[in-house]
């Protein structure tokens, strides 16, 4: 393992993350027209916005959708174009633009799907019975056949001449915002929508390298100047005036994402386009009010579901009776991280059929493992990191037999080694030039991790739990003479005070009473194996 000496040291093997892509700024986005099908579709709506056509957008319920409605609403109402925007419900219509929403929306001339469409061949085939165009915006993965749509304007398309695939649907939306601005020469302010693309970034796990580094970073800076009502409320609930990717990701994101998980998504929109502080405040409430209910009903599924675990199986599929269809995924993700393996939760809809939510681990592209056995399933969809599939209850051991040879097969590296840790680091070299590199290198998140660092023969000098629960864990840990504070989350491992333990750990500024200070973030601990002083990194 190499040892982290000074903070120049680290800024080269951080900098070396970035040598294919560099420092991307906005000035290197692409252009719109780069994607396939962009020009086409600008240019339909250009038309529609003439002829004084009803258009309507259709969304997704999770914050990449949630934003990207945003987007597409936010631009129509500062060129004063009445739209019609729906995002289906979970619960009753299920996921993406399908026959049942076409239904709800009644007469339309042009529909927009945002983060969804790409595999709506039956929606597509009732737009061109019904003489409704549809523009399909998407950046999931294609499936074999694609939508016979008026317009498909997605990254993954073999003949997509944009260089990023690897970007999400609020992106897309943005930049479909960019070509409209262009085609009908419209003044429209595109920074100002950058906050609602570097949420969906963040939220969607996309990789935080080229574009989406440089969006994120910009939509953050926006973000914190912004004036925009659901902004200045979140500011103030948080008591923040700046916020990096992990605000995020563990704060902002689960909010959102919490309507249309317990509700209904059309509540995060409400949020995000709230016309005045007064409904901002208020809808932020009901947005906490989901999400506290989410922790409530996650923690009990998680409970049900580790009973029920099958260690034997090297992907781990769970189902139960009962459970509630808007949180399988984020079990899906806790068991993942529990287990260290892919994890599948489903529940059962009482007709015989199993819908649910996967998380993949590791370097398992869950997506491509299980994009084969299409035959077992009704429905499938998603990308690398998360699916979505629905079957018959009758073909789920079969399912699970074929899924567990395909992961066999494919020989995936499921447990990180430390290759992850950036390097060995001594309590030493830890002091604001180091904080300073790490800074210089954020957001960091899928593709850009938060450096990682390990330290030997630590010493416990103090151990307390915090939190609800004493569900969290703050240390004061030695080395060398050197003092630092500690924290682990969600832990209930208990150390003697004077114990030796090994760390892989990150750096964080903690800021208290308007002092800043550093500490570390424990990511793995354990008793010093004097036999070779090495750990596995396990996060």
């Amino acid at each position: 393992m190499r040892k982290i000496t000074t903070p120049e040291a680290l800024f080269s093997v951080l900098s070396s993350r970035f040598e294919e892509e560099g420092f991307l700024t906005l000035k290197d986005l692409p252009s719109p027209f780069a994607f396939a099908d962009m020009q086409k579709a600008a240019e339909r709506i250009a038309d529609a916005i003439r002829h004084r056509e009803r258009i309507v957008v259709i969304g997704d319920y999770d914050v990449d959708g949630v934003t990207a409605t945003t987007i597409l609403k936010r631009f129509f109402d500062a060129i004063e174009y009445k739209i019609a925007w729906l995002i289906p419900n979970r619960f009753e219509d299920g996921y993406g633009i399908s026959v049942s929403v076409l239904d709800k929306i009644g007469p339309c001339d042009l529909i927009v799907t945002v983060d969804n469409g790409i595999a709506a061949l039956d929606a597509a085939e009732v737009c061109k019975a019904r003489g409704i165009d549809l523009i399909v915006t998407d950046h999931h993965l294609l499936p074999p056949r694609l939508p016979d749509a008026y317009a498909i304007v997605d990254p993954k398309r073999n003949d997509c001449t944009f260089p990023y695939d690897e970007i999400c649907g609020a992106q897309i939306a943005w930049y479909l915002v960019a070509a409209l601005k262009q085609t009908i020469q419209a003044s429209i302010d595109l920074k100002s929508l950058l906050p609602f693309t570097a949420i969906a970034i963040v939220a969607d796990m996309m990789p935080l390298k080229h574009i989406n580094r440089a969006m994120t970073i910009a939509g953050l800076q926006v973000m914190a100047k912004s004036d925009l009502p659901a902004f200045r409320a979140y500011k103030e609930f948080v008591r923040k005036e700046f916020f990096d990717a992990e605000d995020i990701g563990f704060s902002l994101a689960p909010l959102l994402n919490s309507a249309g998980r317990m509700e209904d998504a059309s509540y995060a929109v409400a949020f995000l386009d709230a016309p005045n502080i007064y409904e901002a405040r208020s809808t932020l409430q009901r947005l906490i009010a989901f999400n506290e209910r989410r922790k409530e009903i996650e923690a009990e599924m998680t409970r049900a579901a580790t009973e029920s675990l099958n260690e034997n199986d090297a992907v781990t599929v769970v189902k139960g009776k009962g459970w509630h269809e808007g949180v399988m995924g984020i079990v899906a993700a806790r068991l993942s991280r529990d287990t260290k393996k892919p994890c599948i939760v489903l529940c059962e809809e009482g007709n015989g059929m199993l819908k649910g939510s996967g998380r993949s681990y590791g370097e398992c592209d869950l997506f491509s493992l299980v994009d084969p056995l299409r035959a077992h399933l009704d429905k499938f969809g998603g990308h690398a990191a998360a699916i979505g599939i629905r079957l018959e209850a009758a073909r789920l051991e079969a399912f699970k037999e074929a899924l567990n040879r395909a992961f066999e097969a494919g020989a995936y590296r499921t447990v990180p080694t430390q290759k992850e840790i950036v390097g060995a680091l001594d309590f030493a070299v830890i002091d604001g030039a180091l904080m300073s590199v790490i800074k210089r290198f954020e957001p960091y998140g899928v593709g850009n991790r938060k450096p990682l660092f390990f330290t030997s023969d630590v010493i416990v000098r103090d151990m307390r739990p915090i939190g609800k629960e004493g569900a969290h864990l703050r240390f004061v840990l030695e080395h060398d003479g050197i003092i630092f504070p500690a924290v682990r989350f969600k832990s209930d491992e208990r150390y003697e005070i004077g114990s030796i333990v090994d760390i892989v750990y990150s750096v964080a500024e903690n800021t208290f009473r308007w002092e800043t200070s550093l500490q570390l973030m424990i990511e793995e601990m354990r008793l010093h194996d004097l036999s070779n002083g090495e750990i596995v990194c396990r996060t």
